[in-house]
């Protein structure tokens, strides 16, 4: 009877391997996972923005000849400090100075016609007192005077536009300031016009900047609000100046697309190109919270936040809405209520519904449920 008892046994062990493999294997219960967390307060927050910015002068005036001609010098160069009334450059005046003299020649020669009509007129009126003419050809002689004087008038004009335009060969500043471009040099040939070089004027001083398009908006606010804007100095620590913004910028640039905002700093000693930080505190906003960065997550093109059930202690997520950035940290705008206790770190290992713990400094993470024996056999093994 060897061979049926051998078969029996084959048997048995086949039915119990099919068993075996028709027997689920439970699966591996989720890690409870150690966070950081931040529980929210009822409070207001307050964003600030900081910008770049370059302090320039108030007005900056870019000067050039009334009158065409080739420059032959200039006086000045770049970060001069020049004077009202200094001479910055020169023209080759011979030309102007030959039609001043032309001029000049036309008034002697109107003058000299003028005193002719004008003795004529006196023996013509005697004559006609005697009656030896009529009145009309006294009127001729009338009319011939005026007509002198008007001729003369005329040239004693023109006499003076061409003394004008010879001074106009000087350039001269109009103002004190200091020069911050040059964009000609002695030799070239100008048109009435034509810049030869920039001057920025002794007097205010504007902080410069470029804000985007999302914030245009809240900064025409303040400007019209007057809320001062502080003005930090790069290479002056501690120094920080208070400034109004003045002026906003109708247009964005074409290359950029951000847009111009200027900040008055008053009569300032601070040298101009220097660079500055310009702080803009936003006015405290009722119901928005702060979080890092870390907090965030994205999910399905929206911005959650992992939430934990205090009763549970279970993380899911919730979605919100943002209203700018500050620094490493997020304002949020909506979609959160105070007292809740929001995930700010270990973000990207959570699942909707998992268990979690709230991490705590100096504490020893415990060991994953999904290895429950692993401390014990590591003790065990021990030395």
């Amino acid at each position: 009877m060897p061979q049926p008892t051998l078969v029996s046994a084959v048997i048995l062990a086949l039915v119990s391997l099919v068993l075996t493999g028709c027997t689920r294997t439970p699966p591996p219960q989720e890690p409870v996972r150690a966070v950081r967390t931040l529980t929210l307060a009822a409070s207001s927050a307050r964003q600030q923005q900081e910008y770049a910015a370059e302090v320039r002068a108030r007005t900056e005036s870019r000067l050039g000849f009334r009158v065409p001609g080739k420059m032959v010098q200039r006086h000045v160069n770049l970060g001069d400090k020049v004077r009202a009334g200094q001479v910055l450059a020169v023209l080759d005046a011979r030309d102007l100075r030959l039609g001043e003299q032309a001029a000049r020649a036309a008034v002697s020669a109107a003058q000299a016609n003028l005193e002719q009509a004008e003795a004529d007129f006196r023996r013509f009126s005697e004559l006609r007192a005697q009656g030896f003419i009529s009145s009309s050809e006294l009127e001729r002689r009338e009319t011939a005077l005026k007509a002198a004087r008007a001729q003369w008038a005329q040239a004693q004009a023109q006499a003076n536009v061409q003394g004008n335009q010879a001074a106009y060969a000087n350039l001269v500043a109009d103002v004190s300031g200091v020069v911050t471009a040059i964009e000609a040099e002695p030799g070239m040939v100008l048109g009435a016009g034509m810049a030869v070089l920039r001057l920025a004027h002794d007097g205010p001083r504007d902080a410069v900047f470029a804000v985007p398009e999302d914030q245009l908006e809240a900064v025409r606010a303040l400007a019209a609000a007057g809320v001062p804007v502080q003005v930090r100095l790069w290479g002056q620590e501690g120094r920080s100046i208070e400034a109004r913004i003045r002026e906003v910028a109708a247009a964005a640039d074409p290359i950029t697309r951000t847009y111009t905002v200027k900040a008055d700093l008053g009569l300032t000693d601070v040298p101009l190109g220097r660079t500055a930080t310009v702080v803009i505190q936003q006015p405290a906003q009722a119901g928005v919270a702060k979080l890092p960065l870390s907090a965030l997550r994205e999910h399905q093109g929206r911005t959650h936040v992992w939430v934990v059930d205090p009763d549970t202690m279970a993380v899911n997520l919730h979605p919100v809405e943002l209203a700018g950035s500050d620094g490493n940290e997020v304002v949020v705008r909506s979609g959160l209520k105070p007292g809740q206790t929001i995930v700010t770190a270990g973000v990207h290992v959570l699942t909707p519904g998992q268990r979690v713990r709230i991490y705590r400094e100096g504490t020893t993470p415990a060991a994953p449920a999904s290895a429950p024996g692993a401390l014990e056999t590591a003790s065990r093994s021990a030395p």
